[in-house]
C-alpha cells in the first residue's frame, strides 16, 4: 500500500520561506522519479519540480533560483525549501512518485496548503 503525506504547508508573509516534507511508504524511495506539482484555486495543475533517479532535477521557471527540491534516502522523504515566496506561489502542493522508465507519476500524496498573502 503506496502512501505520500505531505507537510510543511502553512501560511507565510510575502518574502518568507517554507520546508514541504512528502514522506512515503510501502515504496521503494531510490531508483524512482520524484516530483513536486502544485494547484492553485481556478488554475491547472503544473510542474513545480522534480528529481528523477539519476539526481538530475528541473524547475519551473517561475520558481529558478527560489525552490530548491531534494530527498532523504535514509528518511524516504523528498522536500520542496521555497524561499522568497510570492502571492502567486500560493497553492495546494502535491508530491507524486513512479517508478522509473514508466511515463508519468502514478502515486500522488494528498497536498499541502502554501498561502502567501498578497
Amino acid at each position: 500500500h503506496v502512501q505520500l503525506v505531505e507537510s510543511g504547508g502553512g501560511s507565510v508573509q510575502a518574502g518568507g520561506s517554507l520546508r514541504l516534507s512528502c514522506a512515503a511508504s510501502g515504496f521503494q524511495f531510490d531508483g524512482s522519479d520524484w516530483g513536486w506539482y502544485r494547484q492553485g484555486a481556478g488554475r491547472k495543475c503544473e510542474v513545480v519540480s522534480r528529481k528523477q533517479s539519476d539526481s538530475s532535477t528541473d524547475y519551473a521557471e517561475s520558481v529558478k533560483g527560489r525552490f530548491t527540491i531534494s530527498k532523504v534516502n535514509a528518511e524516504k522523504t523528498l522536500y520542496l525549501q521555497m524561499s522568497n515566496l510570492k502571492p502567486e506561489d500560493t497553492a495546494m502542493y502535491f508530491c507524486a512518485a513512479q517508478y522509473t522508465g514508466i511515463s508519468g507519476f502514478g502515486y500522488w500524496g494528498q497536498g499541502t496548503q502554501v498561502t502567501v498573502p498578497g
